[in-house]
């Protein structure tokens, strides 16, 4: 008897099923839920948590292992690596490293010396190679930056500005890491345009300075205002968690003085006849 072909939505649901294992068990490891050295469970273990089947698991296993997070080895099983051995360049792995919560700040330094050493470069190529669409693209990222509202468009637009300077090298080696520098913006941005402590509006002037030099030719002083501009947003990433302390100390002291003063408000309600 012939066998029956899988339905269309079958299809659909094992990619997203690999995703959510995939995702899951990275972001886990990357968080250090799950420690270097540890050996993960064995895939029935795996299948049970998840709901999946063999496959799922399997091709879950196989991606972070490309990734670099984990290595399968017969009789020793599916083991975490050192942080060294990862992709860090990945979207995926950098993703679940930054988590939800506020990113650690030496990790945040790490990146933005990334930023350092490719984008002072991309700035200068573009001040050569940029054509009328790209320096169009770069103004035009600069005027939703000046004008955004909000931080999800302030965000977009200070992506699109980056973005837009890489692209205008027209190097495909450069243009190659377009989803790590993505991934990479997204994580600094988030934290310097919200929060206590952003500083997304300072910043601005040293944006102007750069789509400047870009639009007028001029390599050399692309370069050094995209080493301001990245300088300065590397001291107030070294400043963070000073100036997060101070924003908890803060609102850690409104709640302990609003709670005293309840306190006293029971008190002399209670003792009145």
């Amino acid at each position: 008897m012939a066998r029956a072909r899988p339905k269309p939505a079958d299809k659909l649901i094992k990619p997203g099923r690999i995703r959510a294992v995939l995702t899951t068990l990275g972001r886990e490891i990357a968080q250090d839920l799950i420690p270097v050295g540890t050996t993960l469970p064995p895939e029935a273990e795996l299948e049970a948590r998840f709901g999946a089947g063999r496959g799922v698991v399997r091709e879950a296993i196989k991606t972070l292992a490309a990734k670099g997070l984990v290595s399968v080895r017969p009789r020793h099983g599916t083991q975490v690596l050192p942080r060294h051995e990862w992709s860090l360049l990945d979207r995926d792995v950098l993703s679940w490293l930054v988590g939800q919560d506020e990113p650690d700040r030496d990790l945040l330094l790490a990146i933005q010396e990334v930023r350092s050493i490719i984008e002072p470069a991309a700035a200068a190529l573009a001040a050569e190679r940029a054509t009328k669409n790209d320096l169009w693209r770069i103004d035009t990222a600069l005027a939703e930056m000046q004008t955004a509202k909000d931080q999800a468009s302030a965000l977009a637009a200070d992506k699109a500005f980056h973005l837009a300077i890489l692209d205008a090298t027209h190097n495909p080696v450069l243009q190659g890491f377009r989803g790590a520098i993505d991934t990479i913006l997204s994580t600094v941005f988030t934290v310097a345009v919200g929060g206590p402590g952003g500083w997304f509006r300072d910043n601005l002037p040293n944006h102007v300075e750069a789509a400047r030099a870009i639009t007028s030719g001029k390599p050399e002083k692309a370069r050094a205002a995209m080493e301001s501009l990245l300088g300065y947003t590397r001291l107030k990433l070294s400043n963070r968690k000073t100036v997060i302390a101070a924003a908890s100390r803060k609102t850690d002291g409104s709640a302990v003085r609003t709670a005293r003063k309840a306190s006293v408000s029971g008190r002399r309600k209670r003792r009145r006849p």
